[in-house]
């Protein structure tokens, strides 16, 4: 179809465009995920640090950007690596196995090049990325604080809460409701940069069950204002108002990634996150069996014992299953774009949410796993410090996430029989 391919391709002023260089040109997918497995004995090193801190170090951070791995979704236009989401669930899976509130922290605020890169337009982007692509930021999707009406846009104010990845972020991506064109409120999308906010220090060592080091912090703006052009329409979740022109992000990069909904894509990096944090309690569960003996008899390694060949078997089937739909979700989300620049055709709430719930079965198969072997890992490998522990606490956190509740089979459910699909309030991060 001409209107879609037209849509796809850069226009004349987006074509002689003048790119930002990338920090690395000629860097591959899988450099980026052999680059990510050799950061995990670092990251190992620092978990306790980390989780005491709230978020990892910077020694961790220059690494990550020295990667690349922050610029993995990021527009080539504006220095990133416009690599597909395959690419960044593997990373993802890499660092989380090494720390998995790592993992969370990096996802969080490299994730959302994709959103900015889709859905705001040609200035507010060059604003956003800047002269250098330096760009990072968590998004606080759930609808918070107040805004006031001034020449130009909003004055804002109110806290957001669970912003995972503000710590090590630019910039600052929260929710909000403003009056409509017809005097009731919309959800909309707003960015500010990191001068004008403030972090608050309620995250790490100990405030939370698990992910202590995911940097979930609070941000709190006070009267700060929000030009227009940095406000966006939430309603990208599940599909979009109109497909007949993509969005500033297809029209301006050329890429159907940059149709950016969202819903499905993000919920991918969970299941990423989650996979990494399994097979990182495989391995710690494998020294264990490897080295301790069965209660009772001290002749016998728990490696020669079946019921713990047994739960170790059956840890690595749940986590391999978990890696494999992970992986087929995120290339679910590149073909359902590419599928669109192909022939027009729509992403529609039903598409969104089969990815959405296969990743979130990908997630709690992940949970199942790690869950498993801490229960028959030994009373010792409930002690704090040890990573057992961590791990199991860890994969908690997404147990009560609002992305891992049964009302997503709900909704594909109402998808499905062509029902409304009475979707709330969005999901925070």
């Amino acid at each position: 179809m001409a209107q879609v391919e037209a849509s796809v391709a850069p226009g004349k002023h987006a074509a002689a465009l003048a790119a930002l260089a990338q920090p690395e040109a000629g860097l591959t997918p899988a450099m980026l995920v052999e680059r990510a497995r050799a950061m995990r004995p670092l990251l190992r090193e620092q978990q306790e640090a980390s989780d005491q801190r709230g978020y990892y170090s910077d020694e961790i951070h220059q690494a990550i950007a020295r990667n690349g791995f922050y610029r993995i979704l990021q527009p080539k236009l504006f220095g990133g690596y416009e690599m597909d989401f395959v690419t960044f669930a593997k990373v993802i899976m890499e660092i989380s196995q090494g720390h998995p509130s790592s993992g969370w922290c990096y996802t969080l605020a490299a994730s959302h090049a994709l959103l900015v890169g889709s859905h705001w337009s040609e200035e507010a982007q060059r604003e956003l990325f800047g002269p250098t692509g330096d760009f990072r930021s968590p998004h606080r999707a759930a609808p918070a604080g107040t805004f006031r009406r001034v020449d130009g846009g909003f004055t804002v104010s109110g806290v957001w809460s669970y912003s995972s990845g503000v710590p090590v972020s630019t910039h600052f991506i929260g929710g909000g409701l403003i009056p409509g064109p017809d005097g009731k409120p919309r959800m909309v999308n707003f960015v500010v940069p990191r001068e004008k906010f403030t972090i608050l220090q309620d995250w790490g060592g100990g405030a939370a069950l698990g992910m202590e080091g995911s940097g979930s912090h609070s941000v709190k703006l006070t009267d700060v204002f929000v030009p227009d052009r940095h406000f966006t329409s939430w309603n990208v979740l599940l599909t979009l108002d109109d497909f007949s022109e993509g969005t500033p992000g297809t029209r301006l990069h050329g890429n159907p990634m940059y149709l950016g909904v969202v819903g499905g894509a993000y919920h991918t990096t969970f299941g990423a996150m989650l996979t990494g944090t399994a097979r990182a309690a495989l391995e710690e569960y494998e020294d264990i069996i490897r080295t301790k003996k069965v209660l009772g008899n001290p002749n016998m390694l728990r490696m020669n014992d079946p019921e713990h060949q047994r739960a170790f078997g059956k840890a690595m089937a749940l986590t391999d299953t978990a890696e494999a739909a992970t992986l087929a979700a995120a290339q679910m989300y590149m073909d359902q774009c590419n599928r669109w620049a192909e022939d027009g055709t729509p992403v529609m709430p039903a598409d969104t949410l089969k990815l959405w719930s296969l990743a979130q079965q990908a997630s709690l198969l992940a949970c199942d796993a790690v869950e498993l072997l801490f229960h028959t890992g030994g009373a010792t490998a409930a002690n704090r410090g040890q990573k057992l522990q961590r791990y199991f606490r860890d994969v908690q956190m997404y147990r009560v996430h609002p992305s891992s509740q049964p009302v997503v089979g709900t909704l594909r459910g109402q998808a499905q029989l062509g029902l409304p699909v009475a979707f709330g309030s969005p999901p925070g991060d």
